[in-house]
């Protein structure tokens, strides 16, 4: 695990399981739809229970799901957590289509309504970088340069921020990738 401080809010990289985090809100790596589908997002609306199916339901029928780069937020259900921050991050299609914008934005929109919400511990996965392989290395730097900077215009707003990895390997990148100062 990587821990460092920025403007006031802990930043912690770890390998572990998203569901399992002891933090107010965990962010999903979620489609359009808000279906559950599969990685990330089928283990968080597995492991959250019908709860989270059902205010996804709600929001597609009242704003037809969440457009890439954008988040929306429902209970945690049976989750550790207390909230789920669902955001739609990017398909990667060799960047030619905004997608390094589009991957900043769904962190900076989560982030926002974190804030709104009064959230004051989250964590993310690493989004876009399994189904919709979008390059890990590449997403690890906007993932925690835009972090950074929300938080540096932000600070002391959260207590703290994690990227809670799913395999040694992806960890190991984004360490690199802060190390390096991105």
């Amino acid at each position: 695990m990587t821990e460092v401080n920025i403007a006031g809010t802990l930043l912690k990289l770890l390998q572990g399981d998203i569901v399992e985090q002891e933090v107010e809100a965990i962010v999903n790596a979620a489609n359009t739809g808000l279906w559950g589908g599969s990685g990330v997002d089928g283990a968080i609306h597995r492991a959250g229970g019908p709860a989270i199916a059902a205010e996804c339901r709600r929001i597609r029928e009242e704003q037809g799901g969440c457009p890439v780069g954008q988040a929306v937020i429902t209970s945690g259900g049976f989750l550790k957590a207390r909230y789920v921050i669902h955001t739609v991050g990017p398909i990667w299609h060799g960047g030619r289509k905004g997608e390094d914008e589009l991957l900043a934005s769904a962190y900076r929109s989560s982030l926002q309504l974190a804030k709104e919400r009064g959230i004051k511990s989250l964590a993310f996965p690493s989004i876009s970088t399994g189904a919709y392989r979008f390059p890990v290395g590449r997403a690890a730097r906007i993932a925690l340069a835009t972090v950074k900077d929300f938080l540096a215009a932000n600070p002391g707003i959260f207590t703290e921020v994690r990227f809670v990895l799913f395999s040694q390997e992806i960890l190991n990148t984004y360490t690199r990738v802060l190390e390096e100062g991105f």
